[in-house]
């Protein structure tokens, strides 16, 4: 890879994580709810596009070790986030359910992360929210493209979903 990806992948990492950071922060002060770590945040997510997903298979969607989803599953079953139910086909297995506060709070995020950074893009210039509306189909591919396996076989370093959010809920 020439040296103008990597730089370009330095630079869309940097901003997209600045971004995602002050997001969080300036949202996380007006949520009257208790704050949710990523990763419960992230099983969350999962669980909102895969309801019914058995706790092995959200901890291979997260590249976590089962236990580690367990203790997840666990901490948001007590906080009222997630209900374990028994799979009708497998007793043994569990199968995930977003409760109705989850779907709340979820909702409520996305919303109000939605409008924040909104009202911000209504500040820019009508070129600078055009050329930011041209690079959404070629950011979404490239997101596509990172959850694919690496030339060498290797499985992609992280799970990616187009709606896929790692901040608050």
């Amino acid at each position: 890879m020439g040296s103008d990806g990597v730089r370009l992948g330095g630079d869309l990492m940097d901003v997209t994580m600045a971004m995602r950071r002050l997001v969080r922060r300036t949202l996380r002060g007006a949520t009257p709810l208790p704050d949710l770590r990523p990763a419960q945040v992230e099983l969350m997510l999962v669980v909102d596009r895969n309801p019914g997903v058995s706790v092995a298979a959200a901890a291979r969607e997260l590249r976590l070790a089962d236990n580690s989803v367990s203790t997840l599953v666990n901490q948001l079953v007590r906080a009222g986030m997630l209900r374990r139910e028994t799979d009708p086909d497998d007793r043994r297995a569990a199968r995930l359910e977003l409760t109705e506060a989850a779907r709340r709070r979820i909702a409520d995020w996305r919303d109000r992360r939605a409008r924040l950074v909104g009202a911000r893009l209504e500040e820019l210039s009508d070129e600078d929210r055009a050329s930011i509306a041209a690079a959404l189909p070629a950011l979404r591919r490239l997101l596509a493209r990172l959850a694919e396996p690496a030339d060498d076989g290797r499985p992609a370093a992280t799970s990616a979903h187009p709606s896929s959010d790692r901040g608050e809920a």
